[in-house]
């Protein structure tokens, strides 16, 4: 006997249908005699539902607000797996993320999880019941629902996996696991069998939606053993885990990220501090920064471009703007029609020309390069928005088509 935590996306619990298929699956396991954890998120596109709904009546509601309107999604969910569990005769309870003992700090739309006492889950656990919990969501100290920020749910189950000593933590999602590539954009990708925490974690932060990234975060610290897999096919999916092949390929995967801007500070002040009063800037804004490039302008003057998310950009403006006379610079740049296209793999580490092929396979595709950002696992290269498909598409020819 085991204990697993499953955690089904919306698209997997989109309808009566499909919830219906999701409690047979999750039967099926607990008739092996296995303890089951399982976690939701909303069904299909409701949490979009109630973000529209919610700028019906007010185009700028507090996050507070948000927070206990969104949180309602995956009461449904939650509620609606239960009755589908308890039709097929199984003994089920459905908890919230509150009942859990799921803590959390007091930010708002992005909450990050303080403690988790799962106390109830395992007196549930004790009398053989199947454990249905709601994602994404927790208490605070105020004793107000947060949320964990956009496919928080994944987070949740880790989270489960990590405070219950679990044996598995599988994440279904609608494709089979996870690709060198999006397979709905580039028909040539290929599903891997396995990758590492470190390459996961970097493809998450840069796009690809199979993984939030602080689950696999929390996963790598706790040595969590996790599979990425699909709800609708019966297949082997992808093992996330420490430690790989011995002989690993270059490149585990190709990642883009649309939801970039690129801000630029010209002619800065050649001074020390002046980067720091910039940045300071930001992080007092709590505005995350990336892919920095510092540059010489005209007249010998510096000039520094980053990336920022693009609902932060006009905040990053105006932040820079307001302390224009302390940091000094002459003038600043939003840039919001580009994308970050990424390659990530442990493998380059030891595999000269990684860089070389890149930069050959945007070159043979008149891709132009922006800015470039590198690490031991990972180079991004910020394009044109309209070129990014192309991009991705040369990028993955050259690496695994060829």
């Amino acid at each position: 006997m085991a204990l697993i935590v499953q955690k089904f996306g919306g698209s997997s619990v989109a309808d009566a249908e499909k919830v219906e298929r999701v409690a047979w699956r999750i039967a099926e396991k607990y008739s092996e005699g296995n303890d089951m954890v399982v976690v939701l998120s909303a069904q299909g596109d409701t949490t979009d539902h109630l973000i529209e709904k919610a700028i019906e009546i007010n185009p700028n509601p507090s996050k507070r607000e948000m927070d206990m309107l969104l949180s309602t999604g995956e009461q449904v969910s939650v509620a609606l797996m239960a009755m589908a569990l308890e039709k097929l005769g199984l003994p089920v309870v459905s908890l919230t993320g509150w009942q859990i003992g799921m803590q959390t700090n007091t930010d708002y739309g992005n909450a990050r999880i303080k403690a988790l006492s799962a106390e109830r889950i395992r007196a549930e656990l004790d009398r053989r019941r199947i454990v249905i919990v709601a994602g994404f969501q927790g208490l605070n100290r105020y004793d107000d629902i947060t949320t964990l920020g956009r496919g928080g749910s994944d987070t949740t189950a880790v989270a489960l996996a990590v405070e219950l000593n679990a044996d598995l933590c599988q994440i279904f999602t609608d494709v089979e696991g996870v690709f060198t590539c999006d397979p709905r954009k580039v028909p040539g990708a290929k599903k891997l069998d396995e990758i590492t925490y470190d390459e996961m974690l970097e493809l998450a932060s840069l796009g690809a939606q199979v993984l939030h990234n602080r689950s696999v975060e929390m996963a790598k610290r706790y040595n969590v053993k996790m599979e990425v897999l699909s709800s609708y096919i019966r297949k082997p999916g992808t093992m996330v885990k420490g430690v790989t092949k011995v002989e690993q390929q270059k490149i585990s995967g190709v990642a883009v990220d649309t939801n970039v801007a690129q801000i630029a500070l010209m002619e800065l002040n050649d001074k020390p501090g002046v980067a720091f009063r910039a940045f300071q800037a930001l992080s007092r804004e709590k505005i995350n920064v990336d892919t920095i490039l510092q540059s010489v302008g005209r007249n010998n003057t510096k000039d520094i471009s980053f990336t920022v998310t693009r609902s932060d950009a006009d905040r990053a403006v105006a932040a820079l703007k307001e302390k224009q006379s302390l940091i000094g610079f002459s003038g600043v740049s939003k840039n919001e029609k580009i994308a970050k296209v990424s390659i990530v793999g442990a493998g380059m580490m030891s595999s000269p020309g990684v860089a070389s092929l890149l930069f050959e396979a945007l070159y043979d595709a008149k891709v132009n390069i922006e800015l470039i950002s590198t690490s031991e696992i990972k180079i991004s290269v910020i394009v044109d928005e309209s070129e990014a498909e192309r991009a991705v598409a040369a990028i993955h020819a050259r690496f695994f088509e060829t």
